[in-house]
């Protein structure tokens, strides 16, 4: 799969190899992507809402492709020629991307963006905490413009902590903006494996509750292992689970905790729309207690569910058998995809594979339960169990 997301030989390249991308199309891609198009996408979707899934959360596979060079030299990105190409080959097909795919998404999904998907502006505006550049500026409160417009949300994503104070300024910037006293269109995603993320949400909160506006969460494990700086991680993965059941808990019943606490002990929690991103079964099941056992009365905080597409499906599944029975607090379950052709989508299914290892290994586990399961109707058909 790295080969296949870094060549530059065309024989290796899915779009560009038939035979290659028909293989991959109809096994690796197929398991885990939209669609290359519209009416692929558009179908996907549907299959996945007749199954009983509340909707999806749909990003656009391709990204900038930069050469060492420009990495190195970013700064020529911002004035002159160079600032105008990088628009023009960088930015612009960024946004028009990101665009189409709020078109492709329904009232009540999901779009999740990458803003160094926009390219050399991004990451040297991002890199340098600055605020984005007028073209930049232009095109994020466009594709913000047109998801309040639909009903559309959207899910900026977290990156390296080389960036990421800049992502949350800008973030923090466009939910003032966009979201409203009870609802959110805009959501930030906070990383569990940062021993700073309980600080960074209670700084958050408080902004969310001093602006009036609804604070949009998307907590996550943390997808930076290998790249982020080990001491600002947590020592032990039991720490982090408890970073994450911890902030969760706190976000679910709009109640400061032991590990989410607040920055003035007399401020009041605010308004929270919440997408636990998970794929631990444990979290999951303590998130749908917390849900299920409290009162009617309580003010608890909108949540969704959401898991990866072509991995936990056991668990996205058990979410949807869950939200068909009747109850009072229904869990709503998304699965994340991507669309794009075989070969842009290459590169975003290496990095899953990449940062969600123990979402592999639960694909297998996912795999022998299937196997299990047939073998156990098989033998039922033929009346050796009951």
């Amino acid at each position: 799969m790295s080969v296949l997301a870094n060549t530059t030989n065309p024989a290796l390249n899915p779009d560009k190899n038939p035979l290659l991308r028909y293989v991959l199309k109809r096994t690796f891609y197929a398991q885990f992507c939209a669609g290359e198009n519209a009416e692929e996408v558009r179908r996907t979707i549907s299959s996945l809402k007749s199954v009983g899934f509340a909707g999806v959360i749909l990003g656009y596979a391709k990204e900038v492709v930069l050469t060492e060079a420009q990495t190195q030299n970013l700064a020529s990105c911002n004035s002159g020629p160079e600032a105008d190409e990088c628009v023009r080959t960088e930015v612009n097909p960024w946004a028009t991307g990101t665009m189409e795919t709020v078109l492709l998404a329904s009232p009540g999904d999901f779009v999740a963006l990458k803003f160094t998907g926009a390219g050399r502006q991004a990451l040297y505006a991002l890199s340098r905490s600055l605020p984005p550049s007028e073209a930049l500026e232009t095109a994020i409160s466009g594709i913000c413009r047109l998801a309040a417009s639909r009903g559309v949300r959207l899910l900026f994503d977290a990156e390296q902590q080389a960036l990421q104070p800049g992502i949350d300024a800008w973030t923090l910037e466009f939910m003032r903006r966009f979201n409203t006293a009870d609802r959110a269109v805009v959501y930030g995603t906070y990383q569990a494996y940062l021993k700073s993320t309980p600080t960074t949400l209670s700084r958050h909160l408080a902004a969310a509750h001093d602006g009036g506006f609804t604070l949009g969460v998307k907590l996550v494990r943390g997808a930076y292992l290998g790249s982020d700086p080990r001491h600002l991680i947590h020592d032990t993965k039991a720490d982090t689970d408890a970073a994450y059941d911890g902030i969760a808990e706190a976000l679910l019943r709009r109640q400061w905790n032991t590990t989410l606490r607040p920055q003035d002990e007399s401020s009041s929690f605010p308004n929270v729309n919440l997408v636990l991103a998970t794929h631990n079964r444990d979290s999951v099941l303590k998130a749908q207690a917390i849900v299920s056992s409290s009162k009617r009365e309580t003010a608890l905080t909108d949540v969704a569910f959401a898991q990866l597409q072509g991995m936990a499906d056991e668990l996205s599944c058990q979410l949807v058998v869950t939200s068909n029975r009747e109850a009072a607090e229904k869990p709503r379950a998304y699965k994340y995809l991507v669309w794009g052709s075989t070969g842009e989508c290459m590169k975003y299914l290496l990095r899953r594979a990449q940062e969600n290892r123990d979402a592999v290994q639960r694909t297998r586990e996912g795999r022998d339960a299937m196997r299990s399961e047939l073998v156990r109707r098989v033998k039922r058909f033929f009346g050796i169990v009951s």
